[in-house]
């Protein structure tokens, strides 16, 4: 698990996203990516009873239905990712995208 000192700059923003998501909805996970653009996208977990998806699936989904190319990085804050997660982001950008667990 990384520690907020060890983010790049750029990253600790993802974080402050991450966190402040999490907070605002309340949610046991809190997520946020940047694209290749920089564009950044921020999300909660959705645990409805008829739909449940995790944080970083929410992001990785907003990128790519806003016409990003791939991602530099991933925060989570709050519940680890699981196989579904890391395989979202490597499908999408790549095995080689940091994903930042605080």
């Amino acid at each position: 698990m990384a520690e907020a000192a060890d983010l790049t700059p750029e990253d600790a923003k993802l974080l402050t996203l991450a966190r402040a998501t999490r907070a605002r909805t309340q949610s046991s996970q809190g997520a946020a990516v940047r694209d290749l653009d920089g564009r950044t996208y921020a999300a909660a977990r959705v645990d409805l009873p008829s739909l449940k998806v995790s944080a970083v699936q929410v992001c990785v989904a907003m990128a790519v239905a806003s016409g990003a190319r791939g991602l530099e990085a991933v925060v989570v804050f709050g519940d680890e990712p699981d196989d579904a997660d890391l395989a979202a982001v490597a499908e999408f950008a790549g095995p080689d995208v940091p994903v930042h667990v605080l």
